[in-house]
């Protein structure tokens, strides 16, 4: 049999593992930051309206933001082209911290909450005097997701020229937040005046005139308009996701919210919940000690006055299905 004469050349050696870069404290810099709001999310994209511009930007997550979630309302710190256009999106660095969070659970009695939107300080609560028929529980949930968030509530009823909403307005009226009667969807000067410099969420179901509203508020909006079903009494759904419009000179924005279906509030202390109705209190003076305000025995189940009575029902419903503990 043949030899070889073999050398070092020949020596096959197996390779390893390649050394990994030396790992650094420098971080980028990212010197050329700017920032904005975000108006849209959908599945890891982003839309963000610049500061100071009307112009739209479509941007991504960078790895420096980590786990961190966006919402609409949330100010973000962004690097990249802003005049690239959808084809060079910017990447979204930083998460500003957030002044509000307002938050809701699927239902009463599930302790999974989540944002649904940042930094707003206004909450415009928006029913129908009529077609459809306002709901209590509704505006009352709405009123405690407001102050568990550190919003300032205010109600809008619609369709005034439909049904006199008098009586609704006056049982609000003792809770001392702002409200607003429309006639025929034409908003009326005060509520543009009175959202002008703010980030302000609408909120309704559908049907109410919702979408009216935002694009009175903000004409570039151009939000589909719908109408309800004279047999279910209930509307179509016409906004399918949450939404921020820059208001006519970019002085605030509104935020359009999808028809709501349901809005569990089971992350609310029972102390919220109780604080959210101060005009109920008066009725408590013959209420048993140390009464829960949902019991046989409570004085409210005494009270005659129908919208009156509803709010009792509302409060009595929050406070059968709240599951938080402690002030908020």
């Amino acid at each position: 049999m043949k030899k070889h004469n073999l050398d070092e050349d020949d020596v096959r050696i197996r390779p390893g593992k390649s050394k990994s870069r030396p790992r650094t404290k420098d971080r980028p810099s990212f010197d050329n930051m700017f920032f904005g709001s975000v108006s849209t999310v959908d599945r890891g994209r982003f839309t963000v309206n610049p500061e100071g511009d009307t112009n739209i930007l479509y941007a991504v997550k960078a790895r420096e933001l980590g786990r961190k979630g966006l919402v609409v309302g949330d100010r973000v710190a962004m690097v990249g082209d802003p005049g690239g256009g959808i084809d060079h999106q910017v990447r979204i660095v930083r998460r500003e911290p957030r002044s509000t969070e307002l938050r809701r659970t699927a239902d009463d009695n599930d302790p999974q909450e989540r944002v649904i939107v940042a930094n707003a300080d206004l909450l415009g609560i928006v029913v129908a005097s009529t077609n459809p028929e306002p709901r209590i529980g509704f505006i009352d949930r709405a009123i405690v997701a407001a102050m568990d968030a550190g919003v300032t509530p205010f109600l809008v009823v619609t369709k005034s020229d439909l049904k006199d909403p008098r009586e609704l307005v006056n049982v609000y009226q003792e809770l001392g937040i702002p409200i607003f009667v429309i006639a025929s969807g034409v908003a009326p000067t005060s509520i543009k005046e009175f959202v002008q410099g703010h980030a302000s969420i609408l909120m309704g179901h559908s049907g109410v005139g919702k979408s009216t509203l935002i694009n009175e508020l903000a004409p570039d909006a151009h939000r589909i308009t719908g109408t309800v079903n004279d047999l279910t009494g209930k509307g179509k759904h016409t906004s399918t996701s949450v939404i921020a419009f820059p208001l006519p000179g970019a002085d605030g924005i509104v935020i359009d919210t999808p028809g709501i279906r349901s809005f569990g509030l089971a992350h609310v202390s029972r102390e919220t919940i109780i604080n959210a109705y101060p005009d109920l209190m008066r009725y408590t003076e013959d209420c048993p000690r140390a009464c829960s305000h949902n019991e046989q025995d409570c004085a409210l189940v005494h009270i005659t006055d129908h919208i009156i009575l509803e709010r009792v029902k509302s409060m009595q419903n929050l406070l059968a299905g709240n599951t938080a503990t402690g002030a908020q």
